[in-house]
């Protein structure tokens, strides 16, 4: 299955507003897309749900493992989250 490993780019992490757009963006994609932490043991999230995306805990420079059936939508979120929310 595609992936790949994005580092979380805003300030605050994968926290409320990064969280939300993250989930925005990935309830708009065809395909369902999975999150987690690098090297974690925990199950990976669903990314179209800001909730779930904040359990993660990903502060800023957080490895996150961005997985799905499809390379766009992999290289979608994952540019999303190594972006700056915040400043958005």
């Amino acid at each position: 299955m595609p992936h790949t490993i994005a580092t979380v780019g805003s300030a605050v992490g994968l926290h409320a507003r990064p969280a939300s757009i993250v989930a925005e963006a990935a309830a708009k994609l065809d395909v369902e897309v999975t999150l987690k932490l690098e090297g974690s043991d925990e199950e990976p999230v669903d990314a179209a749900s800001s909730l779930l995306i904040m359990t993660l805990g990903a502060e800023q420079g957080a490895r996150v493992v961005v997985e799905s059936d499809d390379e766009d939508a992999v290289a979608k979120i994952a540019a999303l989250i190594e972006s700056d929310l915040d400043a958005e």
